[in-house]
Parts: structure tokens; sequence; C-alpha cells
């Protein structure tokens, strides 16, 4: 007989809209999801929350650190002087050539983590980033000083968005994305074992950058090559009027929400020996 794998199935911007979190809330109730990022900055953070405390147990709910989307929660002169996040071409650029200014990183992901305690009442049970921006650096560096400093260390884990080469090179879809973020995250998971975080250990769901593949390929292809404490991301969710103010990615969240929650997904599930867990300590 077949062990049944593990693996966290981590729905991503939680709180981005209405439209969205109710989404990624059905599927959790119907066992499609374990886990969701919040976006705490987000007003749909508040308004959608509540929906979650029903769901405690059964699915992970962590920060969806964000930096590039919507307002901060206070003042970031230097990174939002007209108190909105650039995109993250901007981010990037500036990461990349040392000019984030740490202390005020630092000081929005305080906030942001503050606005998951105040409306979920814990702390969140493992941080991941809004396009990735966690592992970028200063931004990472900042991370692991403020969540040390809270005393969380061994009390939350970390999403490693890198894989293996082997393992992104052995599926056909969203390879380049996968080995450009795998660049990006490159130390990320031994900085954050250092500092006494568990991390995950294998990471899919990359879909290509025009969106153009069906849903059931993309999950089909994530569950190839997983590691041994495997995370996959995704992005389902309802299209409304403020989504498509915010993202490119808006038929494509309905397409994965439709998939998910469908009888397809779980025979794919049934037939990869897959068992959906909160966390990648979870046996």
């Amino acid at each position: 007989m077949t062990m049944p794998r593990s693996v966290v199935l981590c729905a991503d911007d939680f709180g981005l809209t209405d439209g969205v979190s109710r989404g990624i809330v059905e599927l959790a109730e119907a066992g499609r999801l374990s886990a969701t990022g919040a976006m705490t900055n987000m007003p749909g953070w508040r308004s959608f929350a509540p929906a979650l405390r029903p769901l405690t147990g059964r699915l992970g709910v962590g920060l969806h650190l964000n930096l590039t989307t919507g307002r901060p929660l206070g003042s970031m002169p230097n990174l939002a002087p007209d108190g909105v996040f650039t995109p993250l071409k901007g981010l990037l650029a500036r990461a990349l050539s040392g000019r984030l200014p740490a202390s005020e990183v630092r000081a929005e992901i305080a906030r942001q983590i503050d606005a998951f305690v105040e409306i979920y009442g814990e702390a969140p049970a493992f941080v991941d980033g809004h396009q990735h921006v966690h592992v970028l650096p200063v931004v990472r560096h900042a991370l692991l000083r403020e969540l040390e400093a809270r005393g969380y260390a061994g009390r939350l884990w970390l999403r490693d968005p890198s894989d293996r080469a082997a393992s992104i090179l052995s599926r056909r879809i969203g390879r380049r994305k996968a080995l450009v973020v795998g660049a990006l995250a490159m130390g990320f998971r031994k900085s954050a074992r250092k500092s006494g975080f568990e991390t995950n250990e294998g990471f899919s769901g990359f879909a290509p950058f025009d969106l153009s593949v069906a849903p059931y390929r993309i999950f089909e292809d994530a569950l190839t090559g997983l590691g041994p404490r495997p995370v996959i991301m995704c992005h389902p969710g309802y299209v409304d009027v403020e989504l498509r103010k915010l993202d490119p990615a808006v038929e494509s969240r309905v397409a994965e929400l439709t998939y998910l929650g469908s009888d397809a997904f779980g025979r794919l599930l049934e037939g990869r020996g897959i068992r959906l867990v909160t966390g990648p300590g979870d046996g």
C-alpha cells in the first residue's frame, strides 16, 4: 500500500477582495485547501477574517506579507510616498540595488503582524509574501529580526518558495518563473532555520506568466517532483469589481476555484495519494 503524501495546499491573497476571500473560505469548508495567507493591509482582511474562525484546526492561517499592492498601514515616505505601494518591479529594483530602507520595511512588517493578531486573536501560523517579497534582500532580514523580537521562533513556519532544480525541471509549467523565484530565495531557508524557524522543503504551483494554462494541468504538474515537506500555492477566488482594479489574475482565479472544488481535483488527490495538511511539519 502506498503511504499518503502530506502536502500543504495554500491559497494566497486572503483579504485581497471579498470575492477572493469568499472563494477561499468555500474551498476550505469543503476540505480542498489546508492553508491561506492573509493580506492584512487590505480592507477585506477585517471584513472576512471572522469567517476563518470556524475553520480552526482545519486551515492554517498565516500572514501574506504585502509590500506591492494597496496601501501600507503606516507612513512609508520612501517606499510609498503617495500612500500607495509601488508594483513589484519597482520594489525588486530597489531591493536588488540595496536601496530599500530597512527601518521602514521592518516597521510595516510589524504593523501587518499587529493587524493579523488584532483581528485573528493570535499569531500567524506561518509567514509568506505576496509575490514572494519576503525573501528579497533587506525584507528577509527585517522579517526575521521582527519575528525573533516577538518570540515567534519555533512557533511559526516560513514559506520557502524555492525548490530543487531537478524538481522544477521535472515540471512542464511555470519553469522560468520558478527558477527566477528560486534564485531570489537563495539562502532564505538557511537563514530562517538559523533563526529558529522551520520551513517547507519543496514548492510548486507556478502558473505561466500569461496565465494561459488550464488549472487541471497546473495542479497535475505541481504534484510532480514533490519535496519531503512540500507546499503548493494556489490563487482561487470570485471576480468582483475591486479585483479587476487590483490584479491581472482575474478569470484564472475563477478557473482555479472551480477546479479545486471539483470531483476531478478530488480524484487527482486520491489517485496521487495526497493528504492535505495545515503545515509542513504535520504528518
